[in-house]
């Protein structure tokens, strides 16, 4: 995995406050609101829909400060989110692409949009099985 991609698509060193240099990191990173707002930027999203595929309530992302730490479930699934589209933008060539197939349904999850499992470990474990299948040759 790529964790430079990671790592911009959170807003860099300047927002993450520390280079992520292996995943063994992504165990006590603690993420800040403006990387999520990175994050929905990168997947184009608002942050209201970004914030229903995180463990926490849309009410407490707005009452957080840019600055502001998620604790430790929410800052993971953020990473994992993050490392998922990383791996999407690389795999089909730019974001745009990677975006389009992350919002139509795909026949190899039985039908489901993509985006739509990225609300769970278990979804988000599927998509990212999915891009590396398709990486691979197995057509999706």
């Amino acid at each position: 995995m790529q964790l430079a991609a990671v790592e911009n698509i959170l807003g860099g060193k300047k927002t993450l406050h520390k280079r992520i240099q292996s995943r063994m990191d992504f165990i006590n990173l603690r993420v800040t609101k403006n990387a999520l707002m990175h994050l929905a930027k990168a997947m184009n999203l608002p942050l209201h829909k970004i914030a229903k595929f995180l463990p926490v309530t849309m009410r407490t992302v707005q009452r957080y400060k840019s600055q502001d730490r998620f604790n430790k479930a929410v800052s993971e699934h953020i990473l994992l989110i993050a490392e998922v589209v990383a791996k999407g933008i690389r795999l089909f060539g730019d974001r745009d692409n990677f975006l389009k197939w992350l919002n139509y349904p795909c026949k190899a999850l039985g039908n489901q949009v993509p985006i739509n499992l990225l609300d769970s470990k278990v979804g988000l474990d599927i998509v990212s099985e999915e891009l590396v299948r398709m990486e691979y040759g197995d057509i999706a």
